[in-house]
Formats: C-alpha cells, structure tokens, sequence
C-alpha cells in the first residue's frame, strides 16, 4: 500500500487573471460540448432508471396518480430529495415536466463538465491537456463502468445525475484549500472557499444521492492524507482509511438484520452486485483503470505532478479497498447481503473519472497538440463510436426524446410498446392497475422504456422493481408475487391468466400482439395489444 502515497507535495502557484480568462474559455468550451454530449448520447427520460425516479416526481405534482402500489413508485432512493427538487421546480417555473426534465439534464452535464475543467486545471498546466481531459469526458460520458450496471452518467435525469458533479466540486475544493495557488494578499481567502466549497458540495450532493456522497467523502478524505506534508501521515493515513472502510464493512454486515426468502430472492437477481457472477471482461473493467492509473503514480509529485499524482492515489487505493471489500462482504453466499446492497464497486465511478481525465490529457497534450485537423479526426471517430453503440442500445426510439413542445417529430419512432404505453395514459382512468409481462423492459423493440413513467398508471410489480425492492425490504413479498404471476403472462390461456390478474387487483392488461385472448382488445398496434379485463 505504500507504493500507493504520493510522494512530497509542492505548492503550485498560477497567475489570477490568467486563471480568470482560462475560465471564461473553459466556461465557453464546456457549453459546447455540452450540445455535443447531448447529439452524441441521446436523451431518454423514461427508460431504464430514469423511468423509476420519474413516477414518484409525478405523484408529487398530481397526488391521484398510482393510487395503488405507492411503495413501488415512492421512496425509491432513501433520505433523497430529488424528487422534491423535481418536483418543486416545475411548480415553482410552471414550465413543464418534461421541459424542467430535460434542463436540469442538460444542467448536469455543464457542472459535470465543468467541474472536471476545474479539476483538470488544477492537474494540468497547458490548454490542450485541459482541453484534451473534458473533452474526452463528454465523449465517454455514457461509458459502462465495468460490471456494476452504471454508467458514467445516464442519458437521462436521476439523482446521481446532481450527485456527481457535487462529488467532482468536492474534490475541486479540498485541493483548492490543500494546495492554494494565487499569489495574493488573498490566498488564505482562497482556502477558505476551497474548504466551504468541499462542504457545501458533499452536503448538497448528499440530499440527492446519500450514497454516492458517502463515497465521494471517503475520496476526499484520502486525498487529504494523499496531498499531506508529512510522509507519515500519507502513507499511515491512507492505509488507516482503507482498513477502517474494510471494518465499517465487517460491522455492517454482522450487524445486518436476518433476510426473509423473498427479500433474498430479490437479492439474488441484482447478479451485477457480487463479482462472482461477472464475466471476465468485467473484471477487466475493474483492473485495467487501475493499471493505467499506476502509470500516473509512478512519476514523482512535484510541483504541477502533485494534484495529477495525488488524485491517481485516490483513486487506486479506493477501488482496490472497494474491491476487497466487495471479496470479502458481498457475496452471494454470505447469510445476509447488506454490504452488497451498499454496492461498493460504485466508487469506481469516480476512478472511471480520474483516468478518462488523465487519458484525454495526455491525448491532448502528446498527440493532437494545436493541430485543429487532429481534433476534429480523433474526437469525430470518438463520437461516432459512441453514437453508434448508443443507438444500438435504443433501437426502436427516437434518439433525442425531446418534449413534445420542443420535438419536430412527435411520433414515438418505432417503439411501438411506447406508443401503447400512452394510449393507456390517454385513454384508461386514474384508478386503473396494469399488468405487462414480468420481463417487458427486455423485450424486442421495448429500449428498457418504464410502464409507469409513460402510462401514468399503477402497475404490478415487475424485473425493473426488483432495484426498488432491495432498497425497501417490506416490498419484496409484492414483488415476489408480482413476478411469479406475470412471467410468462402472454402464453397462458386466459383462465389462467384472469385468475392470476384479478388476484392482485389489475383491471387492464397489456399482451404481445401475437398473444391468444378470448375477448376483444381496444387498442393494438404492429407488436401490442392493450385489453380491459372482463
């Protein structure tokens, strides 16, 4: 572990006003490259978690929404009030949801993008390694962080979308207060904002993702002893805070209450939470950050090297101590779960984030240099990369689910289980229950888009409530029995299939097209049927 401290910090001192202008510039770049991200990516507010988050924001501005099954839709994420932010900015601007939606995305992006300009300036001295660093990040912004189902950022608005940027600033701020840079009467002044921006970062990235929080105050405390004067401190410090998470995690688990069988069933389906189940290039997600990382540490931390060479420290020490932690506590075979429940392979996200920056810089400053023709070459092959595996990610929907006062094209594309999805909204009342294959979001041409969020409507419990589920233990017996009578739903005769429905209330059904009912269906398309149930 030792081999892991940076070695004697020095001081960097920059020229204010110079600072100041490369600001205004960066301010500048990264509103472009925001519009880019935006091209490259995508935007789809209803699909995957996105569409989890977005019930609960409805049920705030209109309380008769979902009126059965509110534990699925409220209280998704614990002590988080991003629904409530959500929620009170649409009331508050008047704007609608879907405009407010797409703002605060495209918010997310700039402070993300700007925040990690920020931190990059701290890193590097030359444009084009700062350039080269954010750049770089809003090309991969939707990269998968090996095998814990996340990516860097979502093309759609969830808490961590606030989260992150609040963990970057945070790190932004303690190395603004560790490493005052201005010559000026007002340097004390300066490390003062540092620290209040590093508190007021982590707080408010608190009240919207508590756990990501958590995580990225872990990173900022090993950064301090990382950036420490005294060897003692970095080297002891850091591996001092590595085994207290290693005993923060045996706590944990021992003190973790007993599971029921349907809570252990619900755990059992987030396979991406025990690195057993990961296959092995996966694991490579893991292991080749942390390699190429250790190509930063190895130079010595001397003036501009020692917040680059620190930051890489962080980062290794942290995703091996995740990775450890992950060994030894989140197992599948462990007689409780609630180290893997706290997923702490998600730190990697912000190791994701360490090497893309030290990847685009040096990209920036090695090899395209102040070449413009470069740039455009190498980041052109990037993006179109990106785009393609992206589009191939959301087949049958429109690339840019834009609101419908901003979309030039208010068709749904070929997502035809979408379109069925907002009849259900239009055309069915407020007190309906809806049953859907217990497996839909998976389904041919469906892009992962979420029933509730579309619909507006209540719902059995599905796959996509299993994350829910594992958050709120009291929910996994309805999970549980959502799931066994919905699998399979299409294929059973219809006997079965009413008496499976009418047992937990649903009213409605929605079948694959080719699916065999004995009564008439009011709304079908090319691949789904809408029924009311008799």
């Amino acid at each position: 572990m030792a081999t892991l401290i940076a070695s004697h910090p020095t001081s960097v001192k920059f020229d204010l006003e110079k600072y100041r202008h490369e600001r205004r510039l960066a301010a500048a770049l990264v509103t472009g490259l925001t519009f880019f991200a935006l091209l490259i990516h995508g935007y789809h507010p209803y699909a995957e978690d996105g569409g989890i988050y977005l019930p609960e924001i409805k049920k705030l501005l209109d309380p008769g929404l979902y009126p059965s099954g509110t534990g699925f839709v409220v209280g998704h994420l614990a002590y988080s009030f991003f629904a409530q932010l959500i929620a009170g900015l649409v009331r508050k601007s008047h704007l609608s949801l879907g405009l407010v939606l797409l703002l605060v995305y495209l918010a997310s992006i700039w402070m993300t993008l700007f925040a990690a300009w920020l931190l990059a300036a701290r890193c590097y001295r030359s444009r084009e390694a700062r350039s080269g660093a954010v750049t770089l990040l809003a090309v991969w912004l939707t990269i998968p962080i090996a095998g814990t189902s996340l990516m860097l950022m979502d093309p759609y608005v969830t808490a961590r979308s606030l989260s992150t940027p609040c963990a970057l600033l945070a790190m932004v701020g303690i190395l603004q207060y560790l490493l005052p840079r201005f010559e000026s009467d007002g340097e004390t002044w300066e490390r003062r904002r540092g620290l209040v921006l590093c508190g007021g970062a982590l707080v408010a990235g608190g009240t919207m993702h508590p756990l990501m929080s958590a995580y990225a105050l872990g990173s900022v405390l090993l950064l301090i002893t990382a950036m420490s004067w005294i060897r003692q401190v970095r080297v002891w410090g850091t591996i001092g805070l590595c085994l207290t998470a290693l005993v923060i995690s045996a706590i944990v688990q021992r003190a973790a209450p007993a599971e029921s069988i349907a809570y252990k069933m619900v755990m059992m389906t987030r396979s991406y939470w025990f690195l057993s189940q990961w296959h092995w290039y996966e694991w490579a997600g893991l292991i080749g950050p942390l390699l190429i990382l250790s190509i930063v540490v190895t130079k010595r931390a001397y003036e501009d090297e020692a917040p680059r060479v620190g930051l890489a420290h962080v980062a290794i020490a942290s995703g091996i101590t995740a990775m450890a932690v992950a060994v030894l506590f989140a197992r599948m075979g462990a007689p409780v779960h609630q180290v893997a429940r706290l997923q702490p392979l998600r730190i990697f996200q912000l190791v994701y984030i360490v090497m893309i920056l030290a990847a685009g810089a040096a990209l920036g400053e090695w090899a395209l240099r102040r070449r413009a023709w470069r740039w455009i070459a190498a980041f052109s092959l990037l993006a179109t990369v990106m785009f393609l595996v992206n589009r191939e990610t959301f087949p049958a929907s429109k690339h840019l689910e834009l609101p419908d006062a901003l979309s030039w094209d208010r068709a749904s594309g070929n997502n035809y289980w979408e379109q069925a999805f907002v009849w259900v909204r239009d055309n069915t009342p407020k007190n309906a229950i809806i049953a859907l294959d217990a497996y839909y979001t998976v389904k041919d041409g469906e892009d992962a888009q979420n029933f509730r969020a579309i619909g507006e409507r209540s719902s059995v419990p599905d796959s996509k409530d299993g994350g829910t589920a594992t958050n709120r233990p009291a929910l996994a017996e309805a999970w549980a029995q959502g799931m066994a009578l919905q699998t399979g739903i299409d294929k059973r005769s219809d006997p079965t299939r009413f008496t499976a429905l009418k047992s937990v209330g649903a009213t409605w059904v929605i079948l694959e097209r080719g699916a065999s009912v004995g009564f008439g269906c009011v709304y079908e398309n090319k691949t789904v049927k809408v029924c009311r149930l008799p």
